[in-house]
């Protein structure tokens, strides 16, 4: 080697770059953006619109004819209508427990509120 190459390779070539500060460094943690109620309900409404061309090709695919027998009824219906009314009718059980529940938690906080403030009032 010559004397040029090992002095090239010592030093490093053009302007010196302080190092950029670590995370652990700075003394604000990195913010996120937040998130807004509009990006919110336009993720909801993506994935909505997913959910309804997969239910749309549901149906499209299951057209055979099937008797349906309920209580005593019997019917028939395409086997993709049946699987819809299915769902609908699961998500509204699924809906009507939770509206229960939060309903029993409402009150329930209530409740406690309530005597919370009579225990208060009285010395």
């Amino acid at each position: 080697m010559t004397s040029d190459q090992s002095q090239s390779q010592s030093r490093p070539s053009g302007p010196s770059i302080p190092p950029s500060p670590s995370p652990a460094d700075t003394d604000t943690p990195p913010s996120r953006p937040a998130t807004t109620r509009a990006a919110a309900a336009w993720f909801a409404t993506a994935v909505a619109l997913v959910l309804l061309v997969l239910l749309i090709v549901l149906i499209l695919q299951n057209q055979a004819v099937v008797e349906v027998q309920y209580f005593g009824l019997t019917g028939s219906v395409p086997l993709g209508t049946a699987l819809l009314i299915a769902a609908v009718a699961g998500a509204a059980v699924v809906a009507i427990v939770g509206v229960v529940r939060l309903t029993q938690l409402r009150v329930k906080g209530q409740r406690a509120r309530r005597v919370k403030a009579q225990r208060e009032r009285k010395p």
